[in-house]
């Protein structure tokens, strides 16, 4: 708390408080009538100015702007009961404790608030434990400097200190509580944005030891991952710090209102209260839920998601929740779900983080729970954030585990992590490498290999295609440092020449022979886990506990008399765990694959090979089997292959459920394309039962059959034959499979005069293309998507233009000056600080100006000499105070301002502006 708390220098020396981002609590009597006050931070040792944004004389109270401070919120906090509270403390800088002469230093008093002392003059009062020295008689009292202080219950703020009165030896605080300050119109519009009241009845002194505690368990816990293909080096190699492993992944989300573009999910995630993410196996979602939960305990998230920092973190795994047989957890079993070294919480805290909006709910893996039971699941979650509902909350899943909007009565938005572009597959293998070198480089080749590897990514698009998920990308790292530079070209073998890395040739490379006693060829090892895998998968499990293994494993063991003659199911599960690398412990006593993908791809593997492929198609129902049915693929021989196929075509013709049809045929279609041989008629009985999914009706049905690729491209209606209400599907999927392939079709549509549909889908096709054969003909008044400077390069002339991602100032003047644009949008930038750079540019015919969501700040003053404006739309941006300041632009009589996602209440100036404003819920 202490970094919270600074020196204020007005008319005199007094205390603020941070209460929230670049807002400071202090007494009004310490500012007097000045626009301005200095704050002194104690602990950077600096001085800056702060504008006074309210001040009141009647309660004695002030808010300062402090541009230099970004803490998370504090809990806002109400006396509730009218009998003493024990326990509290007021932090400032009282004369008393000035050192040096006159050089201010902080002190800390504890105290009791008395609810019912000055109850008539609405004063909040507080006695110190014991009373700061005796005064001199006459003098200044020895705690002047303490105006201002805030008065803490806990973590909470209470209020602030504005008086200490005479005749009590300096062992009363007269204070202005919250509730009074935020009663107030002017402060309230600065403040209420941030957090509602919570009332205290008392204080918890165990608790904030605890949370520190806690903290320091998050950390250890979540602050390293295991990094697949590092394991065969040391284990200071094999375990990676998340701040060198996290790849910061795009996402994209389909709110309303805003163009479908890809952005860095740490932007996407700052403004969402409540985020259910969807991504593919091995995208990187447990990976996110880990960082999140390791900085938002520490407090070290960058600036974009400092919101969470101070949040207390509740990581709940439902696939150990599903290993355990437990139920889901009541708020009191929230901290100890994870299974953290940590001691028991006090009774009532995690009750007391939720209720005070402090908690941090981080739900992973809802298409671990099995489909017939995900209801309950929902019922949990509701009932929790209906119970807590300002607790802040991200749950993951499969993309097609849960029907779309899913959690969408509980206000949830959805996002979809988005495969890794070829600079993100650069950077990462730059990561992987250079956690490789962290127990040197013996052979003193890593350079030469990473300088290999990432000219093969440049170079060979098949090999990229093959990386799009930090999973996959680590597979080919640790296979192209093992092979030397060789590697191989399809899914199927890459997951078996990874198999063959983990459960062969890494003992072998480090001159390791059997030193627990077991020797087993790599089809031991294989038999074995398939085995397990298969179990898992028929039970709708990811986890399992050691009595379940060693039942497991005395079931095969009979089969394999070399393996059982040299140990029993006990010892043999010691060498599973100990050698193949493949099984992990999670938890005490719990064990799961090292990642779900090889789980299902050693099921399949099993399932093809005991003949139990007609066992697999009975469950094409069930979102769950999908990845083994189309891993089944890679596993079967000529005889089995047209089976499968026609057993998903089978199974799509039986469902009437269109979604569950699409994914059924994309499934065949996949598995179809993985035959050396097939028979021409199954190939063509594939391609019609495409072909009669297309156009798709849903996004979810575009994401299935964008999976094909360049396949379904042929199978697509032309702009002539596409009914008027699905061309947007089929434009939209044409742009999802994307890359020059897709061009030509694109181009029919733009001939046709449908131009406008890719209007936001440059990132999707070849830059120097799209700018000469579809930007040029979208109509005028439609913006086209700028998300870079190369493409901003590339821009022809267009009257219409918004610039997503991170420009900067200068960026955008040198790209757009010139261009005469009628109308500008600026989204999700966290450079710009206020929009003075337009002056630098001819804006003289700028008629809209539309300012996105995810804007760091949004200060309107240089809108005042935009004299061609005639329509500004806001959309979630506020600025440093949580507010948007309409007053500057009163001098615009003919300018309408429709403002979407930000209350009424955080809208100053608004009153002048009549029926010129309208005012939208996001």
């Amino acid at each position: 708390m202490n970094r919270r708390v600074f020196v204020v220098l007005g008319r005199q020396q007094g205390t603020g408080v941070l209460a929230a981002p670049g807002l400071v609590l202090t007494s009004a009597h310490v500012v007097g009538d000045a626009h301005n006050a200095r704050l002194l931070d104690p602990v950077r040792r600096t001085t800056r100015s702060a504008r006074v944004l309210w001040s009141s004389d009647r309660l004695d109270a002030a808010v300062l702007e402090y541009r230099g401070a970004r803490g998370s919120v504090l809990p806002f906090k109400a006396v509730g009961t009218d009998r003493p509270i024990p326990g509290c403390e007021v932090l400032g800088f009282p004369r008393i404790q000035r050192y040096d002469g006159q050089k201010p230093d902080l002190d800390q008093f504890t105290c009791t608030v008395l609810p019912s002392a000055g109850l008539l003059r609405r004063v909040l009062t507080v006695e110190l434990e014991h009373p700061p020295v005796t005064a001199d008689e006459g003098g200044p009292s020895p705690l002047a400097g303490l105006s201002g202080a805030p008065v803490f219950a806990d973590d909470g703020l209470l209020g602030i200190v504005r008086s200490v009165p005479r005749g009590r030896g300096h062992r009363r605080l007269e204070c202005v509580s919250l509730t009074a300050i935020l009663a107030d119109e002017g402060a309230g519009e600065l403040l209420s944005p941030y957090m509602a009241l919570a009332p205290v009845t008392g204080t918890h002194p165990h608790d904030r030891p605890y949370e520190e505690e806690y903290a320091d368990a998050v950390g250890a816990a979540y602050r390293r991952t295991r990094i697949f293909g590092l394991d065969e080096l040391g284990k200071r190699a094999s375990e990676w710090d998340l701040d060198t492993a996290y790849l910061s992944l795009e996402a994209a989300s389909r709110e309303r209102g805003t163009p479908a573009v890809p952005q860095r999910i740490d932007d996407l995630l700052a403004s969402r209260p409540r985020v259910l993410l969807r991504g593919d196996a091995g995208a990187g979602k447990t990976t996110l839920v880990w960082w999140l939960a390791a900085h938002a305990a520490a407090g070290t998230l960058g600036p974009n998601l400092a919101g969470l920092n101070g949040l207390v973190p509740f990581v709940v795994p439902l696939r150990t929740l599903r290993a355990r047989g437990g139920d889901y957890p009541p708020p009191a079993e929230l901290p100890g779900v994870a299974g953290l070294m940590v001691d028991p919480a006090p009774e009532g805290w995690a009750g007391r983080v939720l209720s005070a909006g402090r908690g941090l709910l981080l739900v992973d893996g809802l298409d671990e729970v099995p489909a017939d039971e995900r209801e309950a699941a929902h019922a949990w979650l509701s009932r929790l954030l209906a119970r807590y509902p300002r607790t802040r909350c991200v749950a993951t899943v499969r993309p097609f585990a849960v029907a779309p909007d899913w959690l969408g009565s509980e206000r949830f938005e959805e996002l979809t992590l988005l495969p890794l572009r070829d600079a993100d597959i650069q950077a990462f293998v730059a990561a992987w490498h250079g956690a490789a070198r962290l127990d040197g480089d013996p052979d003193g080749n890593l350079a030469d290999l990473e300088r290999d590897l990432a000219q093969q990514f440049r170079h060979n698009p098949t090999l990229a295609d093959l990386a799009r998920t930090p999973l996959l990308c680590a597979v080919i790292c640790a296979l192209h440092r093992l092979r030397e530079g060789f590697l191989p070209e399809t899914r199927w073998a890459l997951y078996s020449s990874a198999l063959q890395m983990l459960l062969g040739v890494r003992d072998e490379r480090r001159r390791i022979d059997a030193p627990d006693g077991i020797r087993m060829s790599v089809e031991e090892h294989t038999q074995l886990l398939q085995r397990l895998a298969a179990w898992l998968v028929r039970g709708g499990q990811t986890e399992f506990d050691r009595e379940q293994a060693l039942h497991q494993l005395a079931r095969a063991l009979p089969g394999m008399p070399r393996v059982a003659d040299q140990g029993g199911p006990d010892k043999i599960l010691t060498h599973l765990l100990n050698r193949s690398g493949l099984l992990q412990e999670r938890t005490d006593g719990v064990f799961h694959f090292a990642h779900r993908t090889f789980q299902d791809f050693l099921a399949a593997k099993e399932l093809v090979e005991d003949d139990q492929l007609a066992e697999a198609l009975r469950h094409a129902h069930d979102q769950q089997w999908h990845d083994v049915l189309l891993l089944a693929a890679g596993h079967c021989t000529r005889r089995d292959l047209p089976v499968l196929v026609e057993g998903l075509l089978t199974a799509g013709a039986a469902t009437r459920k269109r979604d569950l049809k699409t994914a059924l045929y994309v499934l065949a279609a996949l598995a179809a394309q993985h035959a050396a041989w097939l028979d021409g008629v199954l190939h063509r009985r594939v391609r019609k039962a495409v072909k009669s999914m297309v156009p798709p009706r849903n996004p979810e049905q575009g994401d299935h059959l964008a999976r094909l690729g360049t396949y379904v491209l042929p199978l697509l209606p032309g702009p002539g034959e596409t009914p008027a209400n699905m061309v947007g599907s089929v434009t939209e999927l044409i742009a999802m499979i994307g890359g020059r392939e897709a061009m030509p079709y694109a181009r029919a549509f733009v001939e046709a005069g449908r131009a406008d549909a890719f209007a936001n889908k440059w990132d999707d096709f070849p830059l120097e293309a799209f700018a000469q054969e579809i930007a040029p003909y979208v109509t005028s008044h439609i913006p086209l998507v700028v998300t870079s400077t190369e493409q901003m390069r590339l821009l022809p002339d267009h009257p219409s233009v918004l610039l997503y991602g991170d420009f900067s100032e200068e960026e955008m003047v040198h790209g757009l000056d010139g261009r005469g644009l009628q109308r500008l949008g600026i989204s999700a930038n966290t450079r710009v600080t206020d929009l003075g750079f337009l002056q630098a540019m001819d804006c003289s015919r700028l008629d809209l100006l539309y300012l996105g969501g995810r804007l760091r700040s949004v200060n309107l003053e240089a809108v005042t000499h935009l004299r061609a404006l005639r329509r500004l739309d806001v959309m979630g941006g506020t600025d440093l105070t949580g507010t948007i300041d309409l007053t500057p632009l009163h001098c615009l009589p003919d300018l309408k301002v429709h403002i979407r996602g930000v209350p009424r209440r955080q809208i100053l100036g608004a009153a002048a502006f009549g029926d010129r404003l309208t005012v939208e819920d996001a």
